[in-house]
């Protein structure tokens, strides 16, 4: 074995179990509980977001995070009506704050705001069940690329944006994706069709880990911060499953009959 190449095998896998485990209790127990879980994850976000793209603004970076995990939250509470406004309170806020990339910053504080309030709104208005396979879904896809990745190599799939993501990986995680949507098909009775939106929701995921990346690569960083151990940020965990979240909300499951 290439002791080089899995070097950091160890430290993935402890801050893995470490994540899994704890997200697992919040998805079970949803409600607040979820909702508060969230709200922290998105101001974690937000601080590492502003940090890497205005590294002068620490307090800001806080400021913002804070603000943004209270409109999240409230935001779910709120008629439909006055989502939308509550989600960008916190970019223009922003805008107003922060002295460097002030429409790149704007911009990433709204995906994360409606990322959050996607999440929320899975798991409260469709139900465990599709949280659960949403979680599936993207862990599957980065398991399985970064295994599929390490282990067979070969062209790379955008070296000017993520150098280290190969064709191999990329496939992989499709692969991974599907079986995780006909395991939750079969369990839940929701046909074979679950199996393509698995396959779409890995692309979303992997889109979202794209963009994060482009983000690093232009503020000149290896990762948004270094609070999980082998993953770098919450950025560099959540970024994926931020992608999938919004796709799920754009696909309409929300009103998917039935439920696992």
């Amino acid at each position: 074995m290439n002791e080089g190449r899995w070097s950091d095998l160890t430290p993935r896998i402890l801050s893995a179990v470490v994540l899994v485990a704890i997200g697992a209790i919040e998805v079970w127990l949803g409600g607040l509980w979820f909702e508060s879980f969230i709200a922290a994850a998105c101001a974690i976000m937000i601080w590492e977001l502003v940090r890497m793209l205005d590294p002068d603004r620490p307090s800001v970076a806080i400021q913002l995070g804070l603000l943004t995990g209270v409109a999240v939250v409230a935001a779910y509470h709120l008629p439909a009506v006055y989502r939308l406004p509550v989600l960008i309170a916190p970019a223009l806020v922003g805008l107003g704050q922060v002295s460097k990339n002030r429409r790149l910053i704007a911009a990433g504080s709204l995906w994360i705001a409606a990322a959050g309030l996607g999440f929320i709104s899975i798991r409260e208005t469709m139900g465990f069940g599709w949280m659960l396979w949403l979680i599936s879904v993207v862990v599957a896809t980065d398991v399985a690329g970064y295994f599929f990745g390490k282990a067979l190599g070969g062209p790379k799939f955008w070296p000017r944006v993520s150098p280290k993501k190969t064709w191999s990986g990329t496939a992989g995680g499709w692969f991974a994706a599907a079986l995780v949507g006909l395991g939750f098909a079969l369990y839940g009775g929701f046909g074979l069709p679950l199996v393509i939106v698995s396959v779409f929701a890995s692309m979303a995921s992997q889109a979202g880990d794209i963009m994060e990346s482009a983000v690093k690569r232009y503020a000149g960083v290896k990762d948004s911060s270094n609070l999980i151990p082998g993953h770098g940020g919450f950025l560099d965990r959540f970024d994926g499953m931020m992608g999938a979240s919004v796709f799920v909300l754009i696909a309409g499951l929300f009103y998917a009959p039935g439920g696992m």
